[in-house]
């Protein structure tokens, strides 16, 4: 990851989660999204080719994704909060397609992302979710 800015990967997963849910709740093209975003200013700071690759990842892959995690669910994928469902299909999208993104990092940047816009509790129920789902994606990584 040499030469990549932290700050700008984490604004653009801030913009992401913000993007798939607007998706999830009145889906359209990951490209219309991204220029929209890119329009408001909500990329200004944000890593742009990070950002369009993994919306266009999360919503060409979401029933895959859905069921990399939905074994370490408590509840059925569509009884998720929006929040969690948008970060951890980002956060299994990272794990199982960006190798060039360490999964503890991909799993602390959602645990805070979950932290500023899920409910109370939310990040430890995606810290254990996505721990599971490295575990299947990168078992080489975090044995």
């Amino acid at each position: 990851m040499s030469g990549v800015s932290i700050w700008a990967r984490r604004h653009a997963r801030r913009a992401l989660i913000q993007a798939l849910y607007q998706w999830q709740l009145a889906p359209q093209e990951a490209a219309a999204i991204g220029t929209q975003f890119a329009a408001n200013g909500a990329l200004d700071k944000a890593d742009r080719d990070f950002f369009r690759a993994c919306l266009g990842g999360v919503i060409e892959a979401s029933d895959a994704l859905d069921a990399a995690f939905a074994p370490y669910l408590d509840r059925e994928v569509t009884a998720l909060d929006q929040v969690e469902r948008a970060i951890l299909r980002a956060g299994a999208f990272e794990l199982r397609s960006r190798a060039d993104v360490p999964y503890r990092v991909v799993i602390d940047e959602y645990i805070r992302l979950a932290k500023t816009f899920g409910a109370e509790e939310s990040y430890k129920y995606v810290n254990g979710v996505l721990d599971r789902v490295a575990r299947d994606f990168r078992d080489i990584e975090t044995a």
